[in-house]
Order: C-alpha cells, then structure tokens, then sequence
C-alpha cells in the first residue's frame, strides 16, 4: 500500500516533541546566517553563487547536464550582477533562472495549476529536443507513473504515483492547502516545507521533472518562511551530497503510513547541513574581507596573492589543511626555490603561520 492509498490521505500525522527543538534550533541558525550576512559586502554575488548551486544541484539530482557558465549569466542578468567574462545564455539557462527567481521573489503570488504548468515549460523549453516526448505544460498522461530500476523483464518498483483518474482534484487539494497554510500561524513554516516537499513529490503530476519543481516549490514555502536568508543557502546542494539517502527515506516514507516524523526529521537535518554550509561561507568572506584590510600595505607578487586567496575561499580547492611547499609550488607556478622563498616572506609579514610538523611535511594555512 503506498501513502496516497491511505484511507486518510492527505491527513498526514506528525510527533511534534521530537520535532520541536531542532525546530528551534533551525530558527536560531536563520537568525545568525541573517545577522551575519547582513554585514558583508558581497551580498549579491552570496546571492548569484548560491541561487546558481542549487539550480546546477536539483538538475545534478535527477542526473541532468545544465551548462553552469550559461545558467550564471541567466541569473546575474536578473541579480544586476556584473560578470568579468558573460557566457552566452541559451532558452533552457533563461528558463532555469526565471523559474529560481520566480520562486523566491514572487513570494506573495499565490500557487495556481497555471503557475506550475508554467514552471514546467521553463523546464522544458520547446527549442530542446528530448528522447521521451512530454506534455510540457500539462498533466502526465494515462499510463501508470512509476519509478523502476533493474531489469525490463523484472522491474523493481520504488514508487508508484496516484493514478491519472482524480489527479487534478488532488492537484487542486495541494495548490489549496498551500496557498492557506502560508497564513497559517501554528503550522511551523520550516515543517510546511517538509510537508510540501513529501505531498508534491507524491503526487507526481507531470511526466517529467517533478522532482526539481518539488524542489522550487521547497524554495518559495522557505522564501515565504523567510525572504531574506533562502537567498543565503542552498538546500538542493545539501540534498545532492544525501543523493542515495533522499531517495531512500522518500521511498520508505511513501510506502508508509501517514506518521511522517521521520521524514520530517531528515529534511530538518538536510537543511541544518545548508545553514551551517552558508554560515561557513559568509565566515569565510568576512575573514577574507578582514585579511585584506590588515595586509593592504604587504606588497605581495601576485602568486603570493594567488595563493592566499584560494587559502582565504576555502572550499574543495583551499587546501583545508594548509598548504605544502610542493603545493605552493603547483599553484603558484613557480620553482621550488622560489615557492620557498615566498613561503618565508609570508611568514615573516605575518600572512601565514606554519601547522604543527616539520622538514617536508610542514604545511602552512592563513593567520587570522
């Protein structure tokens, strides 16, 4: 029996003393991402990395290639963003952006079927040709909407949508529930979210990218929650480093019972892990921020500048456990002599300091 199959679907259930305080503790975060990004100078360029994340992430989600370069100059372009080397936009980079934007600006207009078809006509503009033919813009067709893997001759089934018959009147249940619950002042607007996410998905109501419209419709139940701070993480790239785990609980959940606390609880962690992400960031700009200010004067080369400032972005490529000499010597471009020279001179003006170690394990990270 899956969940919609309940004799009380949508009536879902929930053990709200197990929710309550990460409920509380997610509220606090917001509230120190808000505080510490509205002391940053580099908001709009927070705003286009992050928005730009989560696009590239929902589509990474559901295995699908988006040209990053071109999704970047869609969305600056509606951020007022000035961009070094602009990369030519195409119609499915427009449409990703607009449907973002869309998302999290439009915060007040209400969901209507109109506004989801027209999401997914932004998905799928007419221009891209696409091996499966859909109906973009419209409601799945007749067959049984199901997600399968394994063998043609012996499929397993992971989840099985509600069937064609009666679906817009369950389309229409959830655009109205949506649309109220936003003004509803005891339903957490964080635990509406999860709701949202879980009932959508469920549904499945068109015959290709529900999964990524679940996923904006995630974004503008978090906008209405709070304008400001969604423009700060990216929940799709926190669920993407949770690929195999995500589908995982939605499909225990969907074959389940109508008790959704479990789900409920790993979308929570799911967004702590964004938070946390886009606390880590901001700390990083504002002490990348505060290093220039101090060493302004140094009269660095630029490979020493190079260096440091991938060491001050961090991230993947920022060396979270200092940098060796052979590594100076790779980034920088220089000779082994040279990378040591510069190694000294940063230590001797105060920009780096060397970690715990010594001969040619010793590693360097910033001084802050």
């Amino acid at each position: 029996m899956w969940i919609w199959q309940q004799p009380e679907w949508p009536n879902f259930r929930w053990q709200e003393e197990k929710l309550l305080p990460r409920l509380r503790y997610l509220q606090q975060q917001r509230g120190i991402l808000l505080g510490r990004a509205s002391i940053s100078d580099n908001t709009d360029t927070q705003t286009l990395n992050t928005l730009l994340a989560n696009i590239l992430s929902s589509s990474a989600i559901e295995d699908e290639r988006v040209n990053a370069e071109s999704v970047r100059s869609s969305l600056a372009r509606r951020l007022g963003v000035s961009l070094e080397q602009p990369y030519p936009v195409s119609e499915r980079s427009e449409g990703l952006a607009t449907m973002m934007m869309d998302a999290i600006t439009q915060r007040d207009t209400p969901l209507t079927f109109e506004r989801l078809c027209q999401w997914h006509q932004w998905l799928f503009p007419s221009s891209e040709w696409t091996i499966k033919r859909l109906n973009v813009g419209g409601l799945r067709g007749e067959e049984p909407m199901q997600v399968v893997s394994g063998r043609i001759d012996r499929p397993t089934v992971h989840f099985e949508a509600p069937p064609r018959d009666g679906l817009e009147l369950q389309l229409d249940e959830f655009i109205r529930w949506f649309n109220h619950s936003h003004n509803e002042v005891q339903l957490d607007p964080l635990l509406r979210a999860a709701i949202c996410h879980l009932w959508f998905v469920t549904l499945h109501p068109f015959d290709d990218g529900n999964g990524r419209i679940t996923r904006a419709l995630t974004d503008l139940a978090l906008a209405q929650a709070d304008s400001q701070s969604i423009r700060l993480y990216a929940m799709s790239s926190s669920i993407l480093t949770r690929r195999a785990d995500y589908y995982r609980i939605l499909q225990e959940t969907q074959r389940g019972d109508l008790d959704i606390t479990a789900w409920i609880l790993w979308f929570l962690d799911v967004l702590n892990d964004s938070l946390e992400e886009a606390l880590a960031s901001v700390t990083r700009i504002q002490n990348k921020a505060k290093f220039w200010l101090i060493h302004h004067n140094a009269q660095l080369n630029a490979e020493q500048n190079r260096v440091l400032n991938r060491l001050l972005d961090g991230g993947e490529q920022g060396f979270e456990d200092g940098i060796s000499a052979s590594q100076y010597q790779k980034v920088a471009k220089v000779s082994k002599a040279t990378a040591t020279r510069h190694l000294t001179e940063l230590l001797e003006k105060g920009c780096l300091e060397k970690l715990p170690g010594g001969g040619r394990s010793t590693r360097y990270q910033i001084k802050l």
